[in-house]
């Protein structure tokens, strides 16, 4: 099991850190996004670095298991609240806050069974 959290964790650390850096750099395509769901532009310095922090600590994760399975939480919650702020603006194209948040279901899944 730890070879496929460590496989699972590293992707899903991969993404979370390449969809902060667009976040950080304010690229038009994610900031656009975020603007017409009506999430304040003072949040996306927050959001990107909550990002940041569930990247590292699915790394961390990789040695210290609670701090990987408190990530992988960490994942899960971020993207549920995605998939709300996404139904409340009525943007139906939550198919990628959906998918990482199960990619982060299967992480937390993995480290718990390789712990």
């Amino acid at each position: 099991m730890f070879i496929a959290y460590s496989i699972t964790g590293v992707l899903l650390a991969i993404v979370l850190s390449i969809s902060a850096m667009l976040l950080f750099t304010r690229q038009e395509q994610v900031t656009g996004d975020l603007i017409r769901m009506g999430v304040p532009e003072s949040w996306f310095l927050w959001l990107a670095l909550l990002k940041l922090a569930g990247a590292v600590g699915l790394l961390v994760g990789l040695a210290v298991p609670l701090i990987g399975i408190a990530a992988a939480i960490g994942v899960i919650l971020y993207f549920a609240g995605a998939v709300i702020t996404h139904l409340r603006a009525r943007d139906f194209a939550l198919a990628p806050a959906v998918v990482l948040a199960l990619v982060g279901a299967v992480a937390l899944g993995l480290r718990m069974a390789a712990a």
